[in-house]
């Protein structure tokens, strides 16, 4: 996965939007105004939040799998992309993300985004 192809899956998210909040390096995926991945552009490494427990395992699992770069490491990890997982593992993490960031909207703001 490249950062293109990235940014096409995030934005293939129902409701999914993107932006530079924290400055032109750093590509930011929101649902319902709550940031559910952001992607350094300069070196293509991408942050999805996760459940604590998963979050461990998939460090442990993963190489390629970190504690979230400058975010709640209980709650976020940092993938590399480094063409050893597969682009299915890559998506299901960031559906995950998604997934758990949908699940903390109101419910009104829910409605067609699972």
């Amino acid at each position: 996965m490249n950062i293109e192809e990235y940014r096409d899956y995030c934005l293939s998210l129902p409701g999914a939007t993107e932006g530079f909040p924290f400055g032109e390096d750093t590509l930011v995926m929101k649902v319902g105004g709550k940031m559910f991945s952001l992607a350094s552009l300069e070196s293509f490494t991408f942050n999805v939040k996760c459940d604590p427990e998963k979050a461990i395992e998939l460090r442990e699992k993963y190489a390629e799998v970190l504690p979230g770069y400058h975010m709640n490491k209980q709650h976020w990890n940092t993938i590399i992309p480094n063409g050893l997982t597969e682009e299915r593992l890559l998506k299901e993490w960031i559906f995950d993300s998604y997934r758990l960031v949908v699940s903390k909207l109101p419910v009104k703001d829910r409605a067609g985004l699972l």
